[in-house]
């Protein structure tokens, strides 16, 4: 029978319709002040009460089972509740996040050419809304807009300005010529008097280009063609076996935008790398890098002695596996910069960037993060942080040169 009360009193606040329900901010606890006079001072004494809901303490609700009551209400109790429910996460689809649902079924897959030929057709057959009054050509509707009077003072102001160069100045712009008049409206910073081939010409004293005058045409600029990047000739197989084989020459090893790198090879990269004491720089820009991975670099970084700078970006990686990688950095004293960015989700959400800022902010030996962070708070914790591990490194070496 105790149990049963709450129940009843849960469906009864909780299952009302929805357009009968106004949402309000939490109200702080109400306060009560008691002023005491006496003789000489004044006491003030502050009573503070507890905060209702429905007219019942917040204290009575903490021993209610929820999860008893949701089991106990039907799907469509549910789906009512569901409804006042917003959910603050980014990793549910936008269609879970809003109370808006659609209920029609899907006529088909999407087939772009046949919805631009159903656009147009409606577009055609619709007829045009019916005017009010035909048009005829010169027949001007609706009042003409005609600008207000200026003021008079103001034209008699315009009228005695008048700038008296003297005769030497006059003679002499009477007599320039365009390209000299070009020059010295270049000089006085005339910028809107020319085009930038004429401007940048007066500067470096090229003379003018032929055809650009006060009535030319700026053409543009012919593109500068530069080669194309050769592709990554780096060899995979035999660069795994340099990393086996501890070879002390491969310090750096660049395995950027080479796709066709399986898992199994990475895997055999990643178990050989804490047994490597040479390896310093390690790239892994746009290979495919995936989270199963990625979690076995992030045990292979705990382990690596020599490793200095990580790039894995233009990946897909997941938020929580970069959280794990850069808690991986903890462990891993020698590694000084990560670079992460441009990965399967664009947004981290502030959950995860408030993790990777807690976990940089204990991280004494990073000095470069390649992150975008979209908080404000994150981005200058994270800056402050590594700025003071460079200033203390800094000033390591400037003791021990003395």
């Amino acid at each position: 029978m105790e149990s049963s009360a709450p129940v009843a009193e849960f469906q009864k606040i909780k299952l009302r319709p929805v357009s009968r329900i106004k949402r309000r901010a939490p109200q702080p606890p109400a306060t009560l002040k008691l002023l005491k006079n006496t003789s000489s001072t004044t006491k003030t004494t502050t009573l503070t009460t507890p905060a209702k809901l429905y007219g019942k303490d917040l204290s009575e609700y903490d021993d209610v089972d929820v999860e008893s009551l949701l089991a106990q209400l039907s799907p469509e109790e549910i789906t009512i509740l569901a409804k006042e429910v917003d959910p603050d996460d980014n990793f549910l689809p936008p269609d879970q996040r809003c109370s808006y649902e659609c209920t029609k079924d899907a006529t088909g897959p999407l087939n772009r050419k046949q919805l631009i030929e159903h656009i147009n057709k409606q577009a055609i057959e619709t007829p045009d809304q019916p005017e009010f009054e035909p048009y005829v050509q010169g027949k001007v509707r609706g009042k003409k807009w005609v600008p207000p009077p200026r003021d008079a003072r103001d034209i008699e102001a315009e009228e005695q300005i008048a700038i008296d160069m003297g005769e030497e100045y006059e003679h002499a712009l009477s007599d320039a010529t365009q390209e000299e008049i070009i020059d010295l409206a270049a000089i006085l910073g005339f910028h809107s008097m020319m085009n930038q081939d004429q401007y940048h010409a007066s500067l470096l004293n090229k003379g003018q280009p032929v055809g650009l005058g006060w009535d030319g045409i700026t053409k543009s600029t012919q593109q500068k063609l530069f080669p194309m990047d050769p592709p990554n000739s780096t060899d995979v197989e035999e660069s795994i076996k340099r990393v086996k084989d501890d070879d002390n020459k491969l310090v750096d090893l660049n395995l950027n935008n080479i796709k066709n790198i399986s898992d199994e090879k990475l895997e055999q990269l990643f178990d050989a790398l804490p047994q490597n004491e040479h390896l310093e720089v390690l790239s892994l820009t746009n290979v495919g890098l995936t989270d199963k991975t990625a979690l076995l670099l992030a045990e292979a970084i705990e382990k690596s002695k020599t490793l200095r700078v990580l790039n894995v970006e233009t990946n897909f990686l997941s938020p929580p596996v970069i959280v794990r990688l850069v808690q991986a950095l903890l462990k891993c004293h020698t590694i000084e910069e990560f670079r992460a960015s441009n990965q399967r989700s664009a947004v981290l959400g502030n959950k995860i960037e408030m993790e990777i800022t807690n976990l940089v902010e204990k991280n004494p030996s990073l000095l470069r993060l390649g992150l975008h962070l979209e908080f404000n708070d994150a981005r200058h914790r994270v800056a402050a942080h590594l700025q003071r591990n460079i200033d203390r490194i800094r000033v390591n070496r400037l003791n021990q040169r003395k």
